[in-house]
């Protein structure tokens, strides 16, 4: 059967025509649930905005009381589905896919697209980056689930949804790319890459055929900076790194000061604080785009900016840490835009009566991206690819560099998705054997060559095997003792009498790599598994040893 095949080779850790297909199948799937999801927010907004993500025009009492009805409503739907903890977005989708190769909950999926769509309709301060990940790798998940795919090809199909959903998300394919290997997957091979770069093509692709081709900071202007300006950029980017851990630091701390309590409270003061903010800020309302617009209209405005960039901290602080269902990458890009145009003022002394607050907003951008999320690479792909501007690789790379080392080396801070993961006691580090491992699907090292016997007659098992080619293993079954493996004790023997010896036999299923496997025979450090069908736990497909897995880890590691 066609299917069948494909499973055995996608259990190969190898690049190959059928997942890349898949990856640009997962693309597709992760497109469509995006494409959705952002249209309905655009939908609802053009009801009540004149311009998406600008709440600056509603009357005030409609400004202040949508996010309390949204935090309502996100509750209400979380106690229908039964969801009780908000265990959503990048930090979530890096558990799942460590752990369990990246098998996505629907229940949590839905969570997070309804909620994710109410707070971005009602104006709280998160991205739609977050259910953007979410969602591409439920698609990806849906896709290798109902295929019954090996969980080695999930895990990178899980990638590939990942990547199309943040270049449908910001129409970043390279970053998209970047980040999934930098922030998620936290390596680099090639045949990962490969399908994960198509999918991000197709994630793009799509994204502009429904939206355009236009950017998040189209609106900015990027102008040359002089070799003048890198020593000021220098102390800029260590200004962006202390930003960015005291941001980590106090998002960190509202989410253990208030988990006592439940979420549905919890819920309830994230919508009075943005009813608040609403009311004496709305430009500080929204993902970040309208932050970015302000910044680009009037960068001369330092008590206007100032405002807003207080008032945005705060809104998206208490939001994301109080568990609104939103992504935390669009409000840093606003914050980020609204701190460098403001370092734009003091550069204006260096290069007088050149308009440079653009160039300076984009920098911002870039530090503080990289100092929050610890993803330095994607960071610059990012402001390269939003920009299309040559100029400001070498600035972004001096602001890049100078935050993310001063953020690490001299405050010690890391990366706020793991940062989550810990308080929230989800797993997400595994050891290099069992990462090496998980990219192996059993039925790419299984024996196929074997005898299997039902029957637990020791004469007939001594004649099957007098019968057998010695290196052939016998596999033997009975009611009592389940699956065996038969073998004669050659320590044992005599001239009189031949003994026969068992091993147990545990079971995994076809679609398990050798991660599975080594975690079940890792304790004795011996023994061996036979692999089932999938689809009929009775049909017996082949029969691994420790051995091999040894081999595997010794040997041939490098290579996965």
């Amino acid at each position: 059967m066609w299917l069948e095949q494909l499973r055995r080779r996608l259990a190969k850790p190898k690049t190959s025509v059928q997942l890349c297909l898949l990856g640009v199948s997962a693309g597709l799937i992760a497109a469509f649930f995006i494409i959705l999801f952002r249209l309905t927010i655009l939908f609802f907004q053009s009801i009540f905005l004149e311009t998406p993500d600008d709440f600056t025009t509603l009357p005030t009492l409609e400004r202040v009381l949508m996010p309390l009805i949204a935090a309502l409503l996100i509750a209400l739907f979380a106690a229908f589905t039964g969801f009780k903890h908000y265990r959503l977005g990048i930090p979530f989708v890096i558990h799942r896919i460590k752990r369990h190769y990246g098998q996505m909950p629907i229940y949590n999926t839905l969570n997070q697209f309804v909620g994710g769509a109410l707070a971005l309709i009602s104006g709280f301060s998160v991205g739609r980056e977050g259910p953007s990940v979410h969602l591409g790798a439920t698609g990806a998940s849906i896709l290798a689930t109902k295929l019954h795919l090996p969980h080695n090809a999930m895990r990178t199909l899980s990638g590939c949804g990942i990547a199309a959903g943040i270049a449908a998300s910001f129409n970043t394919p390279l970053a998209a790319v970047i980040f999934v290997m930098e922030v998620v997957l936290r390596e680099y091979k090639v045949h990962i890459f490969v399908p994960i770069m198509l999918a991000a093509v197709t994630g793009a692709l799509a994204t502009q055929f429904v939206f355009g081709e236009g950017s998040e900071l189209a609106l900015i202007s990027i102008a040359p900076l002089s070799g003048w300006h890198y020593p000021y950029l220098i102390l800029c980017g260590m200004a962006l790194g202390a930003i960015a851990y005291s941001f980590n630091q106090n998002l960190m701390l509202i989410i253990k000061t208030f988990k006592p309590l439940s979420m549905f409270p919890r819920l309830l003061i994230a919508g009075c604080i943005a009813s608040l903010i609403a009311y004496t800020v709305p430009q500080a309302m929204g993902s970040g785009m309208s932050a970015i617009t302000i910044a680009v209209e009037s960068p001369e405005d330092m008590q206007l900016l100032t405002t807003i960039l207080i008032a945005k901290l705060l809104a998206t602080l208490f939001a994301i840490g109080l568990g609104i269902p939103g992504g935390l990458i669009g409000p840093v890009i606003g914050l980020g835009v609204l701190i460098g145009t403001l370092m734009a003022f003091f550069a204006q002394f260096i290069s007088p009566g050149t308009d440079i607050a653009g160039t300076y907003g984009v920098l911002g951008m870039a530090g503080l991206l990289a100092a929050t999320l610890h993803a330095p690479l994607a960071a610059l792909t990012t402001v390269m690819e939003l920009t299309s501007s040559p100029e400001i690789i070498v600035p972004a790379m001096i602001v890049i560099t100078t935050a993310y080392v001063t953020a690490l080396q001299v405050f010690g801070n890391r990366s706020i998705f793991l940062q989550q993961l810990d308080f929230q006691e989800l797993p997400y580090q595994v050891s290099p054997a069992t990462e090496a491992l998980q990219k192996v699907g059993v039925m790419d090292e299984m024996d196929e060559d074997f005898k299997l016997l039902y029957s637990d007659d020791k004469q007939q098992i001594k004649n099957t095997l007098d019968a057998m080619d010695s290196q052939t293993p016998l596999i033997v079954f009975d009611e009592e003792n389940g699956y065996r493996l038969a073998e004669y004790d050659l320590s044992l023997m005599s001239d009189q009498a031949t003994n026969l010896s068992y091993i147990s036999l545990a079971g995994i299923s076809s679609q398990a790599t050798l991660a599975d496997a080594f975690e079940l025979l890792n304790d004795k450090r011996s023994g061996a598994l036979y692999v089932y069908n999938l689809l009929d736990n009775q049909q017996i497909m082949g029969l691994l040893r420790w051995d091999q897995i040894h081999h595997i880890l010794t040997i041939r590691n490098s290579l996965l």
